[in-house]
């Protein structure tokens, strides 16, 4: 283990050297260990690496950008205090979703952002406070020609934005919804469609979705993917009825209506869920298709559910 704390603090040393190349190499040379080897990551974050890689995503040149990019997303799987602690680090990782040439530093940014902000929560509200971030996430996934990986890391890092509900009403006003509906709509792939309405069942669990929702036709486009018809995967659906219930549970009247339309449309979809998905699908299935069924306009129950157990006992007592 000495010999790797000596080697990571000869490294990180380079990085202030006045050539060009020594920086270059050893950064190259940090990148390899800290992606082969977990256990030189820390020491390569106490030697006091992040400043400098921090420093580097400014670079002209998209090769030491990536490297640099590469170097924090492997750091911060074991010291996301350290890269959370370095002053501007959250600045230079914008700039790089924003201004890179290299496809693969946009993405390691975005990573790097996910890995914090799946694994401390007192890191969201953080995170979810720089606007310039969250624009440039959504810039990506508006962007016609970026390439999926980027348009995947980035849909991840705003799924972990969107889980701190405060940081909710801020990627609405920053266009999220109509962003997302569009992406769902465009792009045929079933793995970013997947991610796209996952972070559009978290946004959906805000008041301020509502408007954008209506705007953007958020609950005929959530309806089509639960018609089976449409090919979409279990996940796919079952994100489809989260949001759709985030919506009818957060927004007003005139949203759990449109909710409770769409619903009773699509009743025998929702109920497919609630039969044939994962746990967690068939209780949100099952959640929805009650407000369906036998909600109130204020979205509030008026029989006890309790006591059913599953989805056939529902509606066989339902009905």
């Amino acid at each position: 283990m000495e010999v790797k704390r000596r080697t990571a603090r000869t490294l990180v040393a380079k990085l202030s050297s006045v050539s060009e190349r020594t920086r270059t190499e050893a950064l190259s040379e940090l990148r390899l260990i800290s992606k082969h080897d977990p256990e030189s990551r820390p020491l390569i974050a106490e030697a006091g690496a992040v400043p400098y890689l921090s420093e580097t995503l400014y670079s002209s040149s998209p090769t030491v950008q990536e490297n640099a990019a590469a170097t924090l997303l492997n750091l911060s799987i074991t010291s996301r205090a350290s890269l959370m602690s370095t002053r501007g680090l959250l600045d230079a990782l914008s700039h790089v979703l924003s201004n890179s040439a290299s496809p693969a530093a946009v993405q390691s940014s975005a990573a790097t952002l996910h890995s914090l902000l799946i694994a401390d929560e007192s890191y969201r509200p953080i995170i979810g406070s720089k606007r310039d971030i969250l624009y440039s996430l959504l810039s990506i996934i508006t962007t016609a020609n970026a390439p999926p990986r980027s348009i995947k890391d980035a849909l991840k890092a705003l799924f972990g934005i969107a889980l701190y509900p405060l940081n909710r009403a801020s990627l609405v006003g920053l266009g999220a919804v109509p962003a997302l509906v569009s992406l769902i709509v465009r792009d045929a792939r079933t793995g970013i469609v997947e991610d796209a309405t996952a972070v559009l069942a978290q946004i959906a669990g805000c008041e301020e979705s509502e408007e954008a929702m209506r705007k953007a036709g958020g609950v005929r486009v959530l309806g089509d993917l639960l018609d089976e018809g449409t090919g979409a995967s279990g996940r796919i659906r079952e994100n489809a009825v989260a949001a759709l219930l985030n919506l009818a549970r957060c927004g007003g009247e005139r949203g759990r209506k449109e909710v409770k339309e769409m619903g009773m449309k699509i009743k025998d979809c929702i109920a497919d869920v609630a039969e044939n998905g994962s746990a967690k699908g068939k209780s949100k299935a099952m959640e929805l298709l009650k407000l369906v069924v036998d909600g109130n306009e204020n979205g509030q129950e008026v029989r006890d559910f309790s006591r059913f157990n599953d989805y056939n006992d529902f509606m066989n007592h339902s009905i």
